[in-house]
């Protein structure tokens, strides 16, 4: 069988819902034949349940192994996706979520620096995914283009809003993209969207869609993961996972991924941040372009900066990362 690698990738979190669905997407994806599975909790009651049934699947060509021993999982690794953070219960927002997984977040940038620092590619997806990002890409020592989080989600739940409003395809629903944070403070551009080659800016304001429509719709995206946990009494886990793995699987040499991604931003305008750009997935790593939408929706990216800013700063307050100006002390690529 082909693999796109026989590169180490380690899934981290693997003994939980989500990353269980990611290890058999990226085994069903053929990624990569060397797989690793890593959990905190103990290798009985998690990871190797899932090797073990991975294999009993009939993945019989990958080396699957699992583990709760850092210096295992992370030695020689060159891929790594993350889930390893609490889950988002319902009530919760991600921000609730904020200093507790930002601490699991310092602790694996630490073990990527200290166990493979020759990392090709890290996928953060547990919340605040863009503050869980930032602050491991602060401790891994690597460079901007070679951490991103999962911002996808909220491009999808917009493009399958659409299709479902207008019948068509979700592939009939093209350029439906949200940029800034992860969150109910994202950005939801709708001026480049075209539903089965017509321009929604063109059906937005007629009978057939209107704006008072448009507008809750919006709404309702932003509130997309608190939906699934009301409709199925527990946070979202398929999507997230075969959205990260197909993120990885970009930047193994595979398909290009085809939404947005959270990426580091520092370019003057948005500083010190991670956020939803206008992304690329390649072998490259991850380079970006800062979407140009109409004057309301880049007011709306720069107000989901604001916000990010305010929830990285009270990270600074809390101690888990130091001022701005410290950086550079840690990471040097900052």
């Amino acid at each position: 069988m082909a693999f796109l690698t026989d590169e180490k990738l380690v899934i981290v979190g693997a003994g939980g819902m989500i990353g269980s669905n990611m290890v058999q997407s990226a085994l069903m994806m053929n990624l990569t034949s060397n797989i690793c599975l890593y959990d905190v909790f103990p290798p009985e009651v998690g990871p190797v349940g899932v090797a073990e049934e991975m294999r009993q699947s009939g993945f019989v060509d990958a080396n699957i192994t699992a583990t709760a021993d850092p210096a295992e999982a992370f030695t020689g690794a060159k891929y790594i996706i993350s889930s390893g953070g609490a889950p988002r219960k319902e009530g919760m927002t991600r921000e609730d979520l904020l200093a507790g997984n930002c601490k699991i977040a310092e602790g694996l940038g630490m073990d990527i620096k200290k166990y493979c620092p020759d990392v090709k590619h890290v996928v953060i997806i547990f919340n605040p995914a863009d503050l869980t990002g930032l602050v491991t890409l602060l401790y891994s020592g690597l460079k901007p283009g070679q951490v991103t989080t999962l911002a996808a989600l909220d491009s999808t739940r917009l493009q399958s809003a659409l299709a479902k409003k207008f019948g068509v395809m979700q592939n009939q629903v093209v350029g439906a993209h949200t940029f800034g944070g992860h969150g109910e403070q994202m950005a939801v551009f709708g001026s480049a969207v075209k539903i089965a080659g017509r321009p929604l800016t063109d059906i937005i304001g007629t009978d057939e869609f209107p704006e008072a429509e448009w507008e809750q719709m919006k709404k309702d995206v932003t509130q997309g993961g608190a939906q699934i946990i009301k409709l199925r009494g527990r946070s979202s886990f398929q999507s997230p996972s075969l959205l990260s793995v197909q993120m990885i699987a970009s930047v193994m040499g595979g398909p290009a991924f085809p939404y947005p991604a959270g990426t580091y931003v520092s370019n003057g305008k948005y500083d010190h941040i991670m956020m939803a750009m206008d992304t690329t997935l390649d072998v490259n790593g991850c380079s970006y372009k800062v979407p140009q939408g109409t004057a309301e929706e880049n007011a709306k990216l720069d107000a989901s900066y604001e916000h990010l800013c305010k929830m990285r700063d009270e990270l600074v307050t809390l101690g888990i990362v130091p001022a701005i100006s410290e950086w550079s002390k840690i990471n040097p690529n900052l």
